[in-house]
């Protein structure tokens, strides 16, 4: 069995949101008054029946039926609210009315008029309220000087009676002028309220975010430190190495003795792969080192560094890696970020291509010369991005990778270019692939 809700009932069950409360006021208080009223012509027809007045009644049950109907009407059309209170609020003034019309001073039932003010503020809006009262003050003047019906009343008592009427009127509209600013107070707190909460939040994510990104920067310092020891441990063996086969060789070509062409074809391959090993440790110590400076570089020099780092991965799955339009561009940069940014850009091309299984995976880096700036665009040849994640890319933790991805690599590149370059990574997508676009400055101020 379903238990009966107090606040239902006397909403007519419908449902408010936060800026409806002054209509689920209105809406209780109507109810209210109907249940007030059905109640009290309820009572008077068993008085009337007690004292055995029965011209009374037929308009009491007319009246009770009346409410019914408006009290079924508010729980089936919530559009006829404002029709309702309107035939609510004509039947309390002709009930009130007709008490001063029919009864004597003594009996005191024109009391029931002072409640007149609380009614209208409920059931009507201030400029209808003001009608409304007039009307029922005219009536009650007129009552004691017309001659159709034979009223108790004097003219002095109806007079004070109707001064007292506007007292209180006057009262309650002061008081909701007071609770309408109490209101507007509270909503405009609660407005301050939900956008501090909304700052917050964001302050907290962006928080998170920047501890996220001075972890990895921490750890990018240690892995620093760890390549530098190794890079330390490393030379000098590869130095001995590259030392003793040049020396093989000069011995060779002092002494005039000929050697097979093939054992000479792979000590120049072991010395250049040695070569390959001291830039690539190198490469990584400089990429790993937290200080940032700026340096002089070529632009073609600068990609080849991020080409290198992702070279292991381009080979496995044979993606083809083209520079176009590369001249002789040199620039001032922080040569660190740069790599990170295209070394981030290469992965995640990297990534769409091996997810899309294409015959010929290819990405194209092409640089265009503006006059203060450098434009890189990355280029792969995979399926492109989902048109609805393109607006969450550089967002913290978002990534199409599940459990592979940190959601981190292109919101780092995008704060890199932002806070270090004053620039913005765009994008530009479709069923053939991506474009990762960005502008370096030429020099840095």
């Amino acid at each position: 069995m379903k238990r009966f809700n107090y606040d239902d009932f006397f909403t007519s069950g419908w449902n408010f949101n936060d800026n409806q409360r002054d209509m689920q006021s209105r809406y209780q208080m109507v109810n209210i008054g109907l249940v007030l009223s059905s109640v009290a012509l309820a009572y008077g027809i068993v008085g009337n029946l007690i004292r055995d007045i029965s011209g009374l009644i037929p308009l009491e049950m007319f009246l009770i039926f009346m409410n019914l109907m408006l009290f079924f009407i508010l729980r089936k059309y919530r559009g006829l609210f404002e029709e309702v209170a309107f035939v609510l609020t004509a039947q309390f003034s002709f009930l009130f009315l007709f008490l001063v019309y029919i009864s004597e001073p003594s009996a005191l039932k024109h009391i029931w008029l002072f409640t007149y003010p609380i009614i209208l503020l409920y059931f009507q809006n201030t400029k209808n309220s003001i009608y409304w009262l007039s009307g029922i003050i005219i009536l009650l003047v007129i009552a004691p000087l017309q001659g159709f019906v034979e009223v108790e009343y004097s003219l002095y008592q109806v007079t004070y009676i109707s001064f007292v009427l506007i007292i209180l009127s006057i009262i309650v509209h002061f008081y909701q002028i007071k609770m309408d600013q109490a209101k507007k107070l509270i909503l405009k707190q609660q407005d301050m309220l939900r956008r501090f909460n909304l700052e917050l939040a964001d302050q907290l994510e962006e928080l998170k975010a920047k501890d996220k990104l001075l972890t990895a920067q921490s750890k990018q310092a240690v892995m620093g430190e760890m390549i530098s020891m190794i890079a330390h441990q490393w030379r000098q063996p590869l130095s001995t190495i590259t030392l003793q086969i040049s020396k093989y060789q000069i011995k060779q070509l002092i002494n005039g003795d000929s050697q097979d062409k093939e054992v000479d074809k792979t000590l120049s391959e072991i010395s250049d792969t040695i070569m390959y090993l001291s830039e690539t440790v190198d490469d990584f110590q400089t990429y790993f080192r937290p200080n940032k400076e700026v340096c002089s570089i070529d632009v073609a020099q600068l990609l080849q560094k991020a080409i290198n780092f992702s070279t292991l991965r381009t080979k496995e799955i044979g993606v083809e890696i083209l520079l176009e339009n590369i001249n002789e561009i040199s620039i001032d940069t922080y040569v660190n970020e740069v790599v990170q940014v295209v070394l981030n850009i290469l992965n995640n091309a990297i990534d769409a291509l091996i997810e899309a299984k294409r015959k010929t995976p290819q990405i194209s880096i092409v640089v265009q010369d503006e006059r203060y700036s450098v434009k890189i665009s990355i280029k792969d040849n995979a399926n492109g991005i989902d048109i609805k994640n393109i607006d969450k890319l550089f967002e913290p933790y978002f990534s199409t990778k599940g459990k592979n991805g940190t959601g981190l690599g292109l919101y780092m590149s995008q704060m890199i270019m932002q806070k270090q370059f004053d620039s913005d990574i765009e994008v530009k997508t479709s069923s053939r692939g991506s474009v990762f676009s960005f502008r370096l400055p030429k020099t840095i101020d």
